[in-house]
């Protein structure tokens, strides 16, 4: 039995974590820490776990003797408790932005944190690097909106289709956490649609350095706030550099993502929803549409809980652990 903990469990992520991890046969979670909810069980604070007799915990990592952690923390703390952690010998995967790039300065240029602890990790995004998260003691889990951006755009700038994508989000609340602000307060969140960091947002270099890895691309990304409590529309658009038809474009698509457990590709002009995708971790493509000025709309649908963070890291632990990659994240979305 694979022996895990999470650091950080308090949040929506930790409580997702919880949910997957309670199933999953092969693992037990011995540790799940919150300095705020220490010796409170962890069904007071996630009320849809009230089989797990699990009590919070305010250990220290130094003192975490497991398998593999999970550090749900915040950007810029992982950085001071993951290279303990790794050198200790524990495999980690961390749902913050410390570990995600390549060039160190996009990560010190975009989160305005000077990054003390550099260590090589593996960005976790299967269909981009299964056999190296197979093989590796850090994975890095993916942004949310990076995760449905990087799917819709992965098969055109592999083809050399696009020089240019831009990706048009729209987030449940979710999203912003599990502590409440000015704008995620109901009145102002209700009934609106928000769009937030419109150029300047810390996913878009994400994004486009990972995209890149394809070909030469640019990528320009606007998030929204929306009412809705889970998941990610993100709209992709783009100017295909030759003529194409939307056929041929969806065939690029079901080729790319034929064998991928978690990438559904919709039939052609079928437009994904957030509800089909709600507490799961399946990434829904479809739409394929050109308008008759050559533009090419292209639409992914994640539940930025699941796939675009806690699901993602769990099927990243069953690479790395050796299970079947869709254990315990094989149920469907919660539509209606």
């Amino acid at each position: 039995m694979l022996e895990v903990a999470i650091i950080g469990a308090s949040g929506y992520t930790g409580g997702e974590l919880l949910r997957f991890l309670h199933t999953h046969g092969e693992v037990e979670v011995v540790a799940a820490t919150s300095r705020q909810y220490a010796d409170t069980p962890v069904r007071k604070v996630h009320p849809h776990l009230q089989d797990m007799s699990l009590e919070f915990t305010n250990q220290s990592p130094e003192d975490l003797n497991v398998d593999l952690v999970f550090t749900a923390t915040p950007h810029g703390a992982s950085m001071s408790i993951v290279p303990g952690l790794v050198e200790r010998g524990i495999k980690v995967v961390d749902l913050s932005g410390d570990y995600r790039f390549d060039d160190i300065h996009l990560y010190e240029k975009w989160y305005g944190l000077k990054h003390e602890n550099p260590l090589e990790a593996v960005y976790g995004l299967p269909e981009m690097y299964r056999d190296e998260i197979k093989k590796a003691n850090l994975v890095a889990n993916p942004g949310c909106y990076p995760t449905g951006s990087i799917l819709a755009g992965i098969p055109l700038v592999k083809a050399g289709l696009v020089d240019t994508l831009i990706a048009d989000s729209k987030s449940g609340v979710s999203g912003a956490g599990i502590k409440p602000t000015p704008v995620t307060h109901y009145p102002n969140i209700s009934d609106n649609i928000v769009p937030y960091a419109v150029t300047t947002h810390r996913h878009l270099p994400e994004i486009q350095e990972k995209l890149q890895k394809y070909g030469d691309v640019r990528v320009s990304f606007t998030p929204h706030l929306v009412p809705a409590i889970r998941g990610i529309i993100t709209t992709l658009h783009s100017f295909p550099n030759q003529d194409i038809t939307r056929d041929k474009i969806q065939k690029m698509y079901q080729e790319q993502y034929r064998d991928e457990p978690f990438v559904r590709v919709l039939d052609t002009g079928e437009i994904p929803r957030l509800s089909a995708v709600r507490g799961s971790n399946f990434c829904h493509i479809g739409c394929f549409e050109i308008d008759e000025n050559g533009r090419l709309v292209v639409v992914s649908a994640i539940d930025n809980l699941v796939k675009g963070a806690s699901g993602a890291a769990v099927a990243n632990m069953n690479l790395m652990c050796g299970f079947k990659e869709n254990m315990s994240l094989e149920s469907c979305g919660l539509h209606p």
